[in-house]
């Protein structure tokens, strides 16, 4: 439990720093949503095909639930996947911030 518990208090501390700097769901949220989920929807279908060729094994850890959703995949894996997808996105997001900024200051068109 403690390992979801670690990636729901990880996802929410990006999500303030998000709302803060208006980085990706508090600028477009149906845009966020749509890549978060299609980014989601691409690794869990990565995790399922490695699955399937016996390259993805599940152990057994005390930090998590326990609980399965199939087959070598427990519930934290498409969380960790949704929070991996919504952190590179505000990292991206964020960068692309700072690189605009910047690029306004040696023009002198600092806000």
């Amino acid at each position: 439990m403690a390992y979801l518990t670690a990636l729901l208090a990880s996802a929410v501390g990006v999500a303030l720093l998000d709302a803060r700097f208006r980085l990706a769901f508090w600028r477009a949220p149906r845009a966020t949503a749509l890549t978060v989920l299609a980014g989601t929807a691409f690794f869990l279908a990565w995790d399922l095909a490695a699955i399937a060729s016996g390259i993805f094994l599940h152990r057994e850890s005390p930090h998590m639930t326990g609980i399965m959703l199939g087959p070598e995949l427990p519930l934290e894996e498409p969380v960790f996947l949704a929070f991996f997808c919504y952190t590179a996105l505000a990292l991206y997001a964020g960068a692309v911030h700072v690189l605009s900024l910047r690029a306004a200051r040696q023009e002198g068109k600092a806000p």
